[in-house]
C-alpha cells in the first residue's frame, strides 16, 4: 500500500511577519511600540509652528535641518487628553508613504526584540472600534505593549493632509 504525503500548502502571505525590533514609548501610562525600521530619529521637543485650519491632533509643523515636517500628538490622535510636555515628552520622526512626520509621544522606553509568538492579533471591540492601525498586542514579561501600524494610524484623509504640510 503506497502511502500518501499530504502536503498543506500555507496560504498566500497576506501580511508579513510582525517579529522585529520595536522602539517602545509610553502615552498615558499606556505602553506601545513601533517598527524601529519606520523610524527615523527620535528628537527632544522644539518650537513647532501651528498651521490653521489642521485637525486638532495636527500640533503643526518643524523645521528639522531644512526639512518641514508636520507633527502629531498622538495622544490627542487617540482621544486620550493633551498634557504639558516634559523634559521626557519627545518626537519621533516616522516615514509614512514617504512622507516625514514626527509623533509626539510622552516618553522613549527602550528597543526590544517582540518574537512572532509573543504576539497576538488585536482583540475585537465590535464594530464601532477601529482596531485597524493596531499591528498585534506584544506580550514582554508580565506587560502588553500595543503594537502600532504608524501607516494605518491615519486615515488617507488625513495622511493627505501631513503630505501637504510637509510641502508647505
Amino acid at each position: 500500500m503506497s502511502e500518501k504525503t499530504v502536503v498543506k500548502e500555507s496560504p498566500p502571505e497576506s501580511r508579513t511577519s510582525r517579529e522585529g525590533k520595536y522602539l517602545t514609548f509610553v502615552l498615558a501610562k499606556e505602553e506601545y511600540g513601533l517598527d524601529v525600521l519606520k523610524i527615523q530619529e527620535i528628537i527632544g521637543m522644539m518650537a513647532i509652528t501651528s498651521v490653521p485650519q489642521t485637525p486638532e491632533f495636527v500640533k503643526g509643523v518643524i523645521n528639522l535641518r531644512g526639512k518641514v515636517i508636520p507633527v502629531i500628538d498622538l495622544r490627542l490622535k487617540f482621544g486620550l487628553p493633551e498634557t504639558e510636555h516634559t523634559q521626557e515628552t519627545c518626537v519621533i520622526v516616522v516615514e509614512v508613504d514617504s512622507t516625514l512626520m514626527g509623533i509626539i509621544v510622552d516618553t522613549v522606553r527602550e528597543v526590544m526584540d517582540i518574537s512572532e509568538k509573543d504576539i497576538e492579533d488585536a482583540p475585537r471591540f465590535g464594530t464601532k472600534v477601529n482596531t485597524e492601525f493596531i499591528l498585534g498586542m506584544g506580550k514582554v514579561g508580565e506587560k502588553v505593549k500595543i503594537l502600532l501600524d504608524i501607516e494605518k494610524v491615519l486615515s488617507g484623509e488625513e495622511l493627505v493632509v501631513m503630505s501637504d504640510l510637509a510641502e508647505v
